[in-house]
């Protein structure tokens, strides 16, 4: 075992399996390999590479799919057919497509770490930054021109201290090792969504974490899906880890045949999808976590905004406790590693916006979404509690709410968002100065309505004074008006920020008008008799993102019918 290193890549048995050192007890190393080793007989040979699990990151990544550690499925596929044979081994990124590659500096041009040296146009949508790897400082002695070229190809040759270093399209890094930065910077621009009760209510930041807990059936799938459809960041990265196959074939079906919503292009022109399905091997979900979380740095430090899909994140733990198994490790809770919570927190810790290497001031965000999957829903189980250490944003799956197909079934009392202070300011600038008084007065009420239903279900809605009665009202109208959402119509799958903002409005100033008058003398049932109201509780499905000003009409007839019913008073 003379040189072997903990980690390192070997090639194992006559098939040449991929492995990954993950113990060495003096002259004996424990080896997990990221295929099925079933037939490998003692005296087979390990070959050693000598270089850690790493991933290749330059054009190409882009509107593929690759496995748990970047193997792409696809030119897997063409050479072995539907199902993928073990020792089958091709590189992640193609060695004989070529793409039209643009020097952006010269010879002698002193370059440093992240400087960007050339681009590729690598899809319609993103502009693919070939940049010097973050270890390198020099000055370039020749640099290709302008043309086509492979990945493999010579494209640039530095001069490092008394060596010469090769530069080529792409770069390969550990994906264990998290890719450097000048500095942090701090989150304050939210990731867009389009689902009302994450905008408004719970919002992330670009460069943020959240976690979506919840059991089986509650739709953490589909909320991701959502996400990755509709959120406003530059690159999508979406991680099947340890799911189901038909959901990963879901995904895999339905994502090429998506528009981006900005732009009209297909949605794969900015997304990486990384299948590592339940039925592939332990290892490789284990590694597969990394090998997104390196993807999504990469992008970043060309300065793009990136959002990484994690789902789940307990096939992902349940995988690490039977990694842990196999080497007889002390058990923690259920069953768990003990360094379950640090591997955690080293993933979520890779979330951030941050100033980038390089000569200019670039700025870039990952943002890391995690769904959890806790048994029977049990939030207090160790992956769920300790991912709520890591995250700032916390979107809980309510059983109770899907089954009543409440979608997204998101529990506005139990869930938090850590980011509404950081993102104010950006909400206060593009769309209102009230956001934040809306949209807390909107809180105030559902929290209302919480405290009431003890008493509802003990003497019914109709003892309850006009007055506490409208807060019900109100709180019925913000639940299905509002925050609930249609991922299948067309209209009301995606909000802009200012639609969500005008329909908030109208419902909280409706809440304070009815309650003004109510006060004056008007019963509560004249109130709810109003034809308007119908108006208001089909309006996320009958007025399209384009035509917000229809919500400015609907709202000055809600203003007119409230007045007159106060006059009628006189």
């Amino acid at each position: 075992m003379i040189g072997a290193q903990m980690y390192e890549m070997v090639m194992v048995g006559n098939e040449r399996l991929k492995g990954e050192i993950i113990r060495i007890e003096k002259d004996h190393a424990v080896i997990q390999v990221y295929e099925n080793t079933s037939g490998l007989k003692p005296g087979e040979e390990v070959i050693g590479t000598g270089l850690p699990l790493s991933v290749e990151l330059g054009p190409g990544l882009i509107g593929n799919i690759f496995d748990g550690i970047e193997r792409p499925l696809r030119a897997l596929r063409e050479k072995t057919g539907i199902f993928i044979r073990r020792g089958v081994n091709t590189p992640a990124l193609s060695r004989d497509k070529e793409w039209y590659f643009t020097p952006k500096v010269k010879a002698n041009a002193v370059v440093h770490g992240g400087d960007i040296i050339g681009t590729v146009k690598e899809s319609e949508l993103i502009e693919h930054k070939i940049m010097v790897p973050p270890n390198i400082q020099g000055r370039i002695i020749d640099i290709v021109g302008e043309g086509k070229y492979v990945v493999n190809e010579e494209i640039a040759r530095v001069k490092v201290g008394d060596k010469i270093e090769t530069l080529r399209m792409f770069q390969t890094w550990p994906v264990r090792r998290p890719r450097p930065y000048k500095r942090r910077l701090i989150p304050n621009s939210p990731l867009i969504t389009g689902q009302r009760v994450i905008d408004t209510f719970f919002p992330i930041a670009k460069g943020g974490t959240a976690s979506i807990p919840g059991g089986f059936g509650t739709g953490k799938t589909i909320t991701q899906q959502q996400l990755a459809k509709w959120s406003d960041a530059d690159v999508i990265i979406y991680v099947g880890c340890g799911e189901r196959g038909n959901e990963m074939v879901d995904i895999l079906i339905t994502f090429p045949e998506l528009s981006d919503p900005k732009s009209g292009r297909p949605l794969m022109e900015r997304t990486i999808l990384i299948a590592n399905t339940s039925n592939m091997p332990v290892s490789a979900r284990e590694a597969s976590i990394y090998t997104a979380v390196t993807i999504g740095e990469y992008y970043r430090d060309m300065g793009y905004h990136v959002a990484l899909m994690a789902d789940s994140t307990s096939r992902w733990a349940e995988a690490l406790r039977e990694i842990s198994g196999r080497l007889e490790e002390m058990p923690a809770e259920e069953g768990f590693p003990s360094y379950l919570p640090t591997r955690l927190g080293e993933f979520y810790e890779r979330a951030g916006i941050v100033e980038t290497l390089g000569s200019e001031n670039r700025e870039g965000s990952l943002s890391i979404i995690g769904a959890v999957s806790p048994p029977g829903g049990d939030f207090s189980e160790p992956v769920t509690t300790h991912t709520k250490r890591f995250t700032r944003v916390f979107w809980a799956l309510d059983k109770e709410l899907a089954d009543a197909r409440h979608y997204p079934a998101i529990n506005w009392i139990q869930s938090y968002s850590e980011y509404i202070d950081n993102v104010s300011e950006w909400w206060s600038k593009n769309v209102s100065r009230d956001w934040r008084r809306y949209r807390s007065e909107a809180m105030k009420i559902l929290q209302r309505e919480d405290e009431l239903k003890e008493i509802v279900k003990l003497v019914g809605p109709e003892a309850l004074p006009d007055s506490q009665r409208l807060i019900l009202e109100a709180a019925k109208m913000l639940r299905v008006a509002f925050l609930q959402q249609n991922a299948l119509d067309p209209i009301d799958t995606y909000s802009t920020p200012i639609k969500q903002f005008k329909m908030l409005k109208m419902i909280i100033d409706f809440y304070d008008g009815a309650r003004k008058i109510i006060e004056r003398g008007v019963p509560i049932f004249k109130i709810m008799q109003l034809p308007v109201i119908a108006e208001m509780m089909r309006m996320k499905n009958e007025i399209p993102n384009d035509k917000v000003e229809l919500l400015d009409k609907l709202y000055s007839r809600m203003k007119d019918s409230l007045l007159k019913l106060e006059e009628s008073l006189k």
